[in-house]
């Protein structure tokens, strides 16, 4: 099996809707994020994505782990994501390969979601969000 290795964001707004985007030619909404370059730090990798995709410069809050779901767009792919909590210090505007990009609500169930959203990151921010 063939692994794709990436950084990715969980990006929460005050009213702790959740940042996704959707890159161009695919159907599923994912985070923000991407594949390392060679030799890239994954905490480097995810604010070069950031910069990238949304057009903002990013903080760190915090590395939520390492998790290991189905590819969204690449069949027979493990995808082995390392994961951050990250704080926008722009607001985000589609940029590089993104077709479009949307804040959901965590209970929304409309969209299609790639694994890694639906498996690690929503059930991540039920647990750590005060409601």
């Amino acid at each position: 099996m063939k692994i794709i290795t990436v950084a990715a964001a969980i990006i929460l707004n005050e009213q702790n809707q959740l940042l996704l985007v959707r890159k161009q030619n695919t159907r599923a909404f994912m985070q923000v994020g991407g594949k390392l370059e060679s030799n890239e730090a994954p905490e480097i990798a995810i604010q070069r994505e950031i910069l990238e995709e949304i057009a903002c410069e990013s903080e760190i809050k915090q590395f939520v782990g390492r998790f290991e779901t189905a590819a969204a767009n690449e069949p027979d792919h493990l995808l082995v994501s390392y994961v951050y909590e990250v704080k926008l210090k722009q607001t985000p505007r589609i940029a590089a390969e993104i077709a479009e990009m949307k804040w959901i609500d965590l209970e929304d169930q409309v969209t299609l979601l790639a694994p890694l959203t639906q498996q690690v990151v929503i059930p991540w921010c039920h647990q750590n969000l005060e409601n």
